[in-house]
C-alpha cells in the first residue's frame, strides 16, 4: 500500500507525511467547510429564526432517515437528552448502568432523581455485561442504560431480552456511536430509545447538541415538548421539562456534516486497525473486543496495560509519552462506582465490579482523529513496545 492510500479516504482530504520529530496532539475535530455551513444557515439567520426552526427539522428527518428510525428530536447535549429521555419515560426507582463510562451518564440519572445500580463491563469488549446486570434487577428496577463505549455496540439482543423479562425500559447511550452499526443496522433504533452526543470529538459533530431517537410515536412527542420546557405551543406544559433545545446554526453544521460520516468511520477503523497490528503481541496490552458482524466508530482508541505483564503501571507509561510530548488519555477512570459523588450511590453489600475495575485501572486511550497521519500512529506505537520492560521474545 503507498503511502498516499494509507494516510487518505474518500472524501476527506489527504494528510501530509509527519515531519521527523514531531509527535501527534491527542484530539484534533474536522469541521465541516465553513462555506457549506454557511449557505445552509444563511436563510435562518436572514429570517431571524436561530432557534428551534426549520433547520432543526430538516436535522431531525435527514438523522432519522440515515439511522433507519420513525423519529429524531435535536436537543442540546447528549446529557440533557438522556435526562430527559428518562424524564418522559416516567422513570422511577434505580436504573442499573455500567460503571465503566463517562460520568455523564450517572450524572444524567442523578438529575433525574434516580439511583444508578452499578453492572460490570465485559472483559472482552468493556461494555455492560447483560449476564451482571441481570443479577442486579429487583422491583425497584425501572430501566437498564447501556453504553455502547467508544462507538462499540453493546449486546443489544442480550440487553433487550432482560428488559422484556423484567418488564423494564431499555435505553442507550449513543454518545460515541454515530456511525457505527449492530449486525448492519445503524446504531439508533435499539431499545426504547438512544441518545447521541455532537460535540466536536465526534464523528458527526454540530458544536455542541444531541440526538434522541425512537420508534415511539409519543415519547418523541413527549421529548419535543420536554425540550421546550414541557410545552407543545399552548402555553400549557405537560410534562416537567427544560430548556434543551437546538440552535439553527449548530443544526446547520451537523446537516453538513453528515455525508462525511461514513469516511470519518472509515479512517477510525483504519487507524485503529493500525494501531492494533503494531502493538499486538507486547506484553501486558490488550485490546478491545468488536463483535464479528458489528462496526465501531472507534471514536477514542484505548488499549488495558496489565502492569506486571508489561513491566511498568499504565500512570508511568502516561508519564513516560508525556515526557516524549504523546499525549493520551485515561477513558474512562475511574470508574463511575470509585468516584467521590457517584460513588456515593455505590452500596458495597452488591456484587463486586471486578473487571470494570481490571479494565479501568489499566485503561490507555491513545490519539486517533482522521487527520492522524500513519507516520504518527508508528511514533506512539514505538513509544509503547520501547517503554515495555518485558520485549517480545
Amino acid at each position: 500500500m503507498t503511502p498516499a492510500t494509507d494516510t487518505s479516504i474518500a472524501g476527506i482530504r489527504s494528510v501530509p507525511a509527519q515531519r521527523k520529530g514531531q509527535v501527534p496532539r491527542f484530539s484534533s475535530p474536522k469541521l465541516p467547510s465553513w462555506n457549506a455551513v454557511q449557505k445552509i444557515y444563511r436563510g435562518a439567520y436572514r429570517v431571524a429564526q436561530v432557534t428551534n426552526g426549520a433547520l432543526v427539522a430538516r436535522f431531525e428527518a435527514a438523522a432519522a432517515e440515515r439511522l433507519r428510525v420513525r423519529h429524531c428530536v435535536a436537543v442540546s447535549s447528549c446529557t440533557s437528552g438522556l435526562m430527559l429521555t428518562m424524564k418522559a419515560l416516567g422513570l422511577k426507582g434505580e436504573v442499573i448502568m455500567p460503571s465503566f463510562t463517562a460520568f455523564a451518564t450517572g450524572m444524567a440519572a442523578l438529575w433525574t432523581g434516580l439511583k444508578p445500580v452499578y453492572a460490570d463491563c465485559n472483559p472482552d469488549t468493556w461494555n455492560i455485561d447483560p449476564l451482571d446486570a441481570a443479577k442486579r434487577v429487583n422491583r425497584k428496577t425501572c430501566a437498564i442504560l447501556g453504553v455502547h463505549l467508544y462507538g462499540n455496540p453493546c449486546d443489544v439482543e442480550g440487553l433487550s431480552s432482560i428488559a422484556s423479562m423484567s418488564r423494564i425500559k431499555l435505553i442507550f447511550d449513543a454518545a460515541h456511536a454515530f456511525g457505527s452499526t449492530h449486525l448492519g443496522q445503524p446504531i439508533g433504533s435499539f431499545g426504547d430509545a438512544e441518545v447521541f452526543s455532537l460535540s466536536p470529538t465526534n464523528l458527526l459533530t454540530a458544536g455542541e447538541g444531541g440526538l434522541v431517537t425512537t420508534n415511539d410515536s409519543s415519547l418523541a412527542a413527549r421529548l419535543t415538548a420536554a425540550r421546550n420546557y414541557g410545552d407543545l405551543g399552548a402555553y400549557d406544559p405537560i410534562l416537567q421539562g427544560m430548556n434543551a433545545r437546538m440552535p439553527e446554526f449548530n443544526a446547520a453544521m451537523g446537516i453538513a456534516g453528515l455525508d462525511a460520516v461514513d469516511a470519518k468511520v472509515q479512517r477510525h477503523n483504519r487507524i485503529a486497525s493500525k494501531y492494533t497490528r503494531l502493538l499486538t503481541g507486547t506484553p501486558g496490552v490488550s485490546f478491545q473486543t468488536v463483535k464479528r458482524g458489528d462496526i465501531s466508530t472507534y471514536k477514542d482508541y484505548s488499549v488495558v496495560i496489565d502492569d506486571d505483564r508489561f513491566g511498568m503501571s499504565r500512570n508511568q507509561l502516561v508519564e513516560s509519552l508525556m515526557a516524549r510530548g504523546i499525549e493520551t488519555r485515561k477513558y474512562f477512570y475511574p470508574p463511575l462506582h470509585m468516584q467521590r459523588l457517584l460513588g456515593s450511590h455505590h452500596t458495597h453489600d452488591q456484587p463486586g465490579l471486578p473487571f470494570t475495575e481490571k479494565t479501568s485501572g489499566g485503561i490507555l486511550s491513545l490519539p486517533i482523529y482522521h487527520k492522524l497521519p500513519v507516520s504518527a500512529v508508528r511514533t506512539v506505537s514505538r513509544a509503547i513496545k520501547t517503554q515495555s520492560r518485558h520485549p517480545e521474545h
